[in-house]
């Protein structure tokens, strides 16, 4: 099977995976293939594997949307793609819509997910629309001590914190607060960071702060040690220490769990921006009203706009978010073994699955 393309596909949740072949070629008009060399395990895929979160496509479906590789076939528009490294959106617009061309893929209403909407990229090939691919300088990866596979990540790791601090207008001097520092929260810190602001980590793993300290953030609270309310004095505190505001902090709520998304909405201040970027299933229940008590703003975001993926990859090559410290290579072959292991918190870095690697 290693010389025939194939994809690892959930035929229904919480069951094992199944390896299956499949003809990625040709592609068709506006298409490409991409030969995957690596693709991230994210929160979400787990939700559609043991959350009974619904897919948009019917099972069975390869999931995976944080892909990284190399276009190996191009439709029309798109021949002269063919050999350049690529990352392929985590959230693919149309291009061509109203909302599209006003600047807000992001909602647009044909846009579609690769492992929701399609067959994702834990597979060996992947065809999708080559609209909004973003080529990767394979130079500056090189000079970066990066291999290909190492930037999947990028897609939606990486590139949806980048739209959140870009859309919440964070920058030099600002206070942020980063609740749940795993995979997207512990670059989320790092993006923020990059952009001048001053970063704390709040988390209840205390070996994830400890990695975060060490990579951007200016302190870390383990909400262990701050019951209640202490947790929002501590910040006041640290706040008036470094000569930083008491008001308009940015909260970024990154945990996707009930009970971050508390602990987020409770360090609302005077004039604060909360982003939502982490997904539950689960309800919380907030007093809706404190936004206005506070004039404070709550701002969702879904994805990042492809015109921003070359500049969060920017920031990687430039050294300013340390990517090959938070992540850990996997065999695909492994990916029924590899979800256990990240589904109970025992890996340390973002799960990368590579095709290529032997397991």
């Amino acid at each position: 099977m290693s010389d025939t393309a194939y994809r690892w596909e959930m035929i229904e949740p919480g069951k094992p995976m199944e390896k299956v072949e499949f003809d990625p070629f040709p592609p068709g008009g506006g298409e490409v293939v991409v030969e995957v060399e690596g693709c991230g395990v994210c929160h979400t895929d787990l939700g559609y594997y043991y959350d009974g979160v619904r897919t948009n496509a019917a099972l069975p479906l390869a999931l995976g949307h944080e892909i990284s590789g190399r276009v190996v076939a191009g439709g029309k528009g798109y021949e002269d793609w063919v050999g350049k490294a690529v990352l392929i959106p985590a959230v693919i617009p149309c291009g061509e819509c109203d909302l599209c061309k006003r600047g807000k893929e992001t909602i647009c209403r044909q846009q579609y997910v690769p492992g929701c909407d399609t067959h994702g990229g834990f597979a060996s090939h992947i065809k999708i629309p080559g609209f909004g691919l973003c080529e990767i300088d394979e130079a500056k990866l090189a000079a970066a001590g990066l291999d290909l596979a190492d930037v999947s990540v990028v897609a939606d790791a990486l590139t949806t914190p980048y739209q959140a601090v870009a859309q919440a207008g964070l920058s030099e001097g600002d206070l942020a607060i980063v609740i749940g520092v795993g995979g997207v929260g512990g670059y989320c810190v790092q993006v923020a960071a990059a952009m001048g602001a001053t970063v704390l980590a709040v988390d209840v793993d205390q070996a994830k702060l400890d990695q975060i300290g060490e990579a951007g953030a200016a302190a870390t609270f383990n909400p262990k040690d701050y019951p209640g309310r202490e947790l929002k004095k501590a910040v006041f505190a640290f706040a008036a220490e470094n000569g930083l505001k008491a008001t308009e902090w940015t909260i970024m709520e990154c945990s996707g769990s009930a009970p971050g998304q508390q602990t987020a909405y409770g360090l609302l201040v005077h004039g604060a921006t909360l982003c939502v970027i982490g997904f539950t299933m689960d309800k919380v229940e907030i007093r809706l009203s404190n936004l206005m008590a506070f004039h404070a703003r709550a701002l969702g975001n879904w994805g990042c706009t492809t015109s921003n993926y070359p500049a969060a990859l920017d920031l990687v090559f430039d050294g300013r978010v340390n990517v090959k410290s938070f992540i850990e290579h996997h065999p695909l072959d492994n990916i029924n073994e590899v979800f256990e292991l990240v589904h109970a918190h025992k890996n340390k870095g973002r799960a990368i699955l590579m095709p290529k690697m032997n397991s």
